[in-house]
């Protein structure tokens, strides 16, 4: 089962390239009975292969820029351990309602990303465009490490929008970058016990296999068509998640059972 969860997260992430832990997770938890913190860390793991095998498709292409990904990584590598930290000490529940809230602003970002503003790939001075890796590898890493994803989420639209990079040279770049830091914060999350080694024997090789079969169907798709798909079915996932009930709720509808 582990395997088919891997293929299914390989393929959405590869239809619109982003990585498989927005759908490896909820898989893990709804048919692989893993906890949620369990899921994030286990998720984490199998990106740093994704991430790899991506890496050097895209370098094969001519598609990385090394000095991009070192940046993104430099600071990515620190704030991740931070990020796994902080979902170890949230409850179950509020990890599940951070994590649909996430969900929910990836959709958003997907949908809206085609209609922003570009920047000219000069239009920053140097420097400014160091600061900008640098800040946007702090803020991704973090999100890393919390949330059992690869990052390219905000990495790519940062390099894309921002600095002017290609779509493709964002996307093999921040692949490089995930590889570092997810390894950072999946360390961590083992640190804590949130990885589940028995699925990752599934989990690596599907997520490689469905990568490429979504890739390849992507080519065949339009792309905002893609995209639609793929939101709705991210929101679906964060709204069930956000309405994960409270402890105090749940106390709750108990007592007033019980009354009844």
């Amino acid at each position: 089962m582990s395997l088919i969860a891997g293929i299914i997260a390989g393929i959405f992430g590869g239809l619109v390239g982003l990585g498989g832990g927005v759908i490896m997770i909820p898989i893990m938890v709804d048919f692989l009975k893993a906890g949620q913190h369990e899921a994030h860390g286990t998720s984490l793991v199998a990106i740093i292969f994704a991430g790899l095998a991506g890496a050097l498709t895209y370098q094969l292409h001519g598609s990385v820029d090394w000095a991009a990904s070192v940046l993104l990584a430099a600071t990515a590598m620190i704030t991740a351990q931070y990020g796994a930290r902080f979902a170890g000490v949230l409850p179950e529940w509020k990890l599940k309602k951070s994590f649909g809230a996430f969900l929910l602003f990836v959709s958003a970002l997907m949908l809206v990303k085609p209609f922003l503003p570009h920047f000219a790939p000069d239009a920053f001075s140097r420097w400014l465009q160091v600061l900008i890796l640098l800040s946007t590898g702090t803020f991704t890493g973090f999100l890393s490490g919390m949330m059992g994803i690869g990052g390219g989420t905000v990495m790519v639209p940062a390099m894309v929008l921002l600095l002017g990079f290609s779509q493709q040279t964002a996307q093999g770049s921040s692949l490089l970058a995930m590889v570092p830091a997810g390894a950072s914060g999946a360390f961590t999350h083992q640190r804590l016990g949130n990885v589940r080694a028995a699925l990752l024997t599934g989990l690596v090789p599907g997520i490689l296999v469905g990568t490429y079969v979504g890739g390849s169907i992507a080519n065949m798709l339009p792309e905002m068509q893609l995209r639609l798909i793929f939101a709705a079915v991210i929101v679906f996932t964060g709204v069930r998640y956000l309405r994960t009930p409270t402890p105090t709720s749940t106390a709750s509808a108990a007592t007033t059972q019980a009354d009844a």
